[in-house]
């Protein structure tokens, strides 16, 4: 890959992919530190200081700090995401929409389109949510300037408007640029408080409140971690298909074998969104609620870093990674789809057979994956409890971020891999041309 990067400047189509990218992102960033009109974001600030384990710091953490200035890009990608989860779970009951998405391309663009549509439906409902919240002072007193409906119209206009410029973004990414879009944007939300958090370590460490040597054990401890995350990442599980001889007309197909690729971590960085969500929610309401005996629950059992907070958080990821992976993949529709193109796995018949050991093997995947995911986790609340780390490091953020990153690299070896491939062709009919 390194020899390969110098080949970049050497390809015009993937320059300016690249460039394309990197521009859509600044724009990006530019927009998250443009604050919504009326309100002040001092006070705002202020608030999301002592909001680190709740909701608004997961949208803080994906928003790149726009959530904690307010700004026009304020909801960020999230309500795409949400009604992206949402449709995948309806594909699973509702009947029309299974259909539409078994037609192909066609029907994968219509669930798109519906996607938007729920996603200013989302952004709109939320948006008019945070606007009442900054009125009646849930967010400190003196946020907002003029309060009123003019207020709360503004604001909903603004931040709706805001996550669907940044939807259209992420698109043209995808289409003109390198990588998937949406993903890049939560990269870079997640990338820039890298900067901050590097600038408190050395802080720390001038004011001798972090010794040099636990810097120095802290930072190997982190290469050996995305080391291992990245390892995992690329991890398969390979089931071997054997296709045997097809007479189609006057042409037979040759037999042969393929592979059927089953990823260590098959639900991605699903598992850990939901569990997060679903176990920062009382969190946040205790936040909000004098209720003493509210606050004592969340205090005793779900406090950040206890260890019921633990236990449940790693509970919560098993049981989404087998629930999100029994949603994507369907051992019946796979054993279907092998038969159909006239394949079986050596050694076990078609039909029943095969889902079932398909279904086996993708169990045991599944906890194996599970279990690393709840550990990644696990690790930025042992780190930040336990060892006084003060920057957010592991969990969903270094999922995303070595996702993405593998995903780039991958699109971008494929650009140098076709180039070089029609270099060869062109070659060879050049030195065929001249050894007639």
């Amino acid at each position: 890959m390194i020899g390969g990067v110098q080949n970049i400047g050497r390809i015009p189509e993937l320059q300016k992919r690249i460039l394309f990218t990197f521009g859509m992102l600044a724009v990006y960033r530019v927009g998250a530190h443009i604050a919504t009109p009326g309100i002040n974001p001092d006070i705002i600030k202020q608030f999301f200081e002592n909001m680190s384990g709740t909701v608004f710091g997961l949208f803080n953490l994906f928003s790149g700090g726009a959530m904690e200035q307010l700004s026009i890009f304020a909801l960020g990608i999230m309500p795409y995401i949400s009604a992206s989860i949402i449709f995948q779970l309806l594909t699973v009951v509702v009947p029309t929409l299974e259909q539409l998405q078994k037609e192909g391309e066609q029907g994968r663009k219509k669930i798109t389109q519906w996607t938007r549509y729920a996603t200013i439906v989302l952004a709109m409902f939320q948006s008019t949510l945070i606007a009442v919240a900054l009125e009646n002072g849930q967010f400190g007193d003196g946020a907002v300037a003029n309060p009123g409906w003019s207020f709360r119209l503004m604001a909903m206009i603004t931040l709706t408007s805001g996550t669907a410029f940044i939807m259209w973004l992420g698109e043209q990414v995808t289409e003109r640029g390198i990588g998937n879009g949406i993903s890049l944007v939560i990269f870079s939300s997640i990338i820039v408080s890298i900067p901050g958090g590097i600038g408190q370590l050395i802080e720390l460490v001038r004011t001798d409140q972090f010794t040099l040597l636990g810097t120095l054990f802290l930072l190997a401890f982190m290469v050996a971690t995305v080391g291992a995350v990245v390892f995992v990442e690329r991890g398969q599980r390979r089931i071997p298909i054997q296709h045997a001889k097809r007479v189609v007309g006057r042409k037979v197909t040759q037999g042969g074998m393929s592979y059927f690729p089953l990823k260590v971590n098959t639900a991605g960085v699903i598992p850990p969104i939901f569990a997060s969500s679903i176990l920062m929610l009382p969190l946040t309401l205790g936040q909000f609620t004098e209720n003493p005996t509210i606050a004592r629950f969340t205090q005793d059992y779900l406090d950040f870093g206890g260890l019921w907070y633990n236990v449940i958080y790693v509970a919560l990821i098993v049981f989404f990674a087998f629930f999100y992976t029994a949603i994507i993949i369907n051992p019946s529709d796979v054993s279907d789809n092998i038969k159909r193109m006239g394949g079986y796995i050596p050694g076990i018949r078609p039909g029943k057979r095969t889902a079932e050991y398909i279904d086996k093997i993708l169990s045991r995947l599944t906890l194996i994956g599970g279990v690393y995911v709840a550990v990644v986790c696990v690790l930025p609340v042992l780190l930040f409890s336990r060892v006084g780390v003060p920057f957010y490091f592991g969990g969903t953020a270094l999922l995303i971020i070595v996702g993405v990153a593998l995903d780039v690299i991958g699109q971008i070896e494929a650009h140098l891999v076709s180039r070089q491939y029609e270099g060869f062709v062109q070659g060879a009919r050049v030195r065929g041309r001249l050894g007639r």
